[in-house]
């Protein structure tokens, strides 16, 4: 989660009172206009949000309180804004737009590339703000490249929104394997009317930064993701309840980490051989396995946190052979899936 940051709103006051003190030195009798982001709105502000553009579900759910909210794949916020005209002698105030920012961006694990758009609302407007239109760029800073950027001038009024849409590549290559480099995505834009001196100053709202690599072990595909740490979901209704009752155990009775809803996580471990050597110090072949049943580890062996690697701390249990086993692949793919590389951070929930 990221909010639009005080330097950023710092930056767009600078840029306004610049801008004011330009057009007073020219001897401009027109009105300068200014952006700045707001404070957190109300909730009947962000209702011409909601009618204009429905977010996705779980962004809805924290409503329009200027943050990213992130999963690992999607990332949504509704940020406040507000664009206002001065008379240029006086500095007076002559018009008012409070406006929203809804941003909504994507990723997917298997290939190079991410999308931006961010819409702009309007709540209310009034005098000189009435009547102005919106444009802008995307850009990116860091390991990507801008491959779209389509901001063209769109009246922005309670009639109509404004939209920028933004692709972004990274500049990962597919060799050698093992690469991964963060990028950030910015929408960047300022609003124009006939009655103003000129536009107005260029206000920017950065995503969280996007992380793309080559470096997941079972697949050679290039794939990016959001800063969301992922949760391996096990449930004790499930497929494998023998499997989840002891990883539920390891968590609330020996305290091992991993729990969902704790700040205590597992990290991945692809060392093969470190991995065998923590399968083999928590369940070594000496321990007798009855008919049917196979020894399973918490931490699991493909974690810094495992017997061997995590310094002892750990739990084994004799468990059903073919929830052991189909358990393990499962873990399996949640790491190919959520792109989880070397010492990447995870959880572990334990459902009904």
């Amino acid at each position: 989660m990221a909010t639009t940051s005080k330097t950023a709103t710092a930056e767009a006051k600078a840029a306004c009172d610049a801008r004011l003190k330009a057009a007073r030195d020219a001897g401009s009798t027109k009105p300068v206009a200014c952006l700045t982001w707001g404070s957190k709105p109300s909730a009947g502000d962000r209702q011409p949000a909601i009618s204009a553009w429905p977010t996705p579900n779980w962004c809805d759910d924290h409503g329009a309180d200027n943050n990213w909210y992130v999963t690992r794949f999607k990332a949504c916020g509704v940020f406040s804004a507000d664009l206002t005209v001065h008379d240029t002698r006086t500095g007076r105030v002559t018009g008012t737009m409070h406006y929203l920012a809804a941003g909504y961006a994507y990723s997917k694990r298997d290939i190079k590339a991410w999308a931006y758009q961010v819409e702009l609302v309007e709540v209310s407007a009034s005098g000189d703000a009435v009547g102005s239109s919106a444009n802008g760029r995307g850009t990116c800073a860091g390991k990507c490249k801008v491959t779209e950027s389509k901001f063209p001038s769109q009246a922005v009024s309670r009639n109509k929104e404004a939209v920028g849409q933004f692709f972004f590549d990274t500049t990962i290559q597919a060799r050698p394997k093992g690469a991964k480099g963060d990028g950030q995505g910015t929408a960047r834009w300022n609003f124009t009317n006939p009655k103003w001196a000129g536009p107005s100053n260029e206000i920017t709202l950065s995503l969280p930064t996007v992380r793309c690599d080559n470096a997941l072990p079972g697949t050679s595909k290039i794939g990016c993701v959001m800063p969301y740490i992922p949760v391996m979901v096990y449930a004790k209704s499930g497929p494998y309840p023998e499997l989840a009752k002891h990883i539920q155990y390891a968590q609330d009775t020996k305290h091992l980490p991993g729990k969902y809803g704790t700040t205590k996580y597992l990290t991945r471990l692809t060392d093969k051989e470190k991995i065998k050597k923590n399968r083999n110090k928590a369940c070594p072949s000496s321990r007798h396995r009855p008919a049917g049943k196979q020894c399973d580890e918490y931490p699991f062996a493909s974690t810094w946190q495992g017997a061997s690697t995590g310094g002892g701390h750990f739990s084994w249990r004799m468990i059903n052979a073919t929830q052991n086993e189909e358990g393990g692949k499962a873990l399996g793919r949640f790491y190919l899936y959520n792109r989880v590389l070397e010492k990447d951070r995870f959880l572990v929930w334990i459902k009904p």
